[in-house]
């Protein structure tokens, strides 16, 4: 039982396109990987705007990704390679039901760095359904 884990510095990439408006965003992060057998995990944390913390872990194995968000919104989103899943999305001013289709899932990664990409298409409260799509990539930070 061989495990890992390390300080890496993570960029996130969110697109969202909803009726041909294409929105986009990016955050850098810095954070820990640990890998054991066949389970990825990467943990960071992020500051809202309203200046809380918010706990992010996100669980990557073959084709099902798993991303928990916890502190002042929580939400624990799962990503099945061709499968619809649901999770309800909790901020300050409620609550908000999420369907997700997962259209691909690519992962790769090595003891330095990895990448991921999920494809999918998500409705929030039955909505209409919108194109979302997640890159993420993480490298091992420099010692000092």
């Amino acid at each position: 039982m061989n495990a890992l884990h390390k300080n890496v510095s993570i960029e996130l990439q969110t697109m969202i396109e909803e009726d041909g408006a294409k929105e986009s965003n990016k955050q850098k992060h810095t954070g820990k990987y640990y890998k054991r057998n066949n389970l990825d995990v990467l943990t960071y944390e992020e500051t809202s705007d309203d200046k809380s913390v918010i706990h992010n872990l996100i669980t990557i194995q073959q084709n099902k990704v798993s991303i928990k968000r916890s502190g002042n919104v929580r939400m624990n989103q799962q990503f099945r390679e061709g499968q619809i899943t649901e999770n309800v999305f909790y901020h300050p001013h409620g609550g908000i039901h999420m369907e997700t289709y997962t259209e691909t899932i690519h992962y790769q990664s090595n003891e330095e760095s990895g990448s991921l990409t999920i494809d999918y298409k998500v409705k929030l409260n039955g909505q209409e359904e919108r194109n979302q799509e997640i890159k993420l990539s993480f490298k091992e930070e420099e010692s000092k």
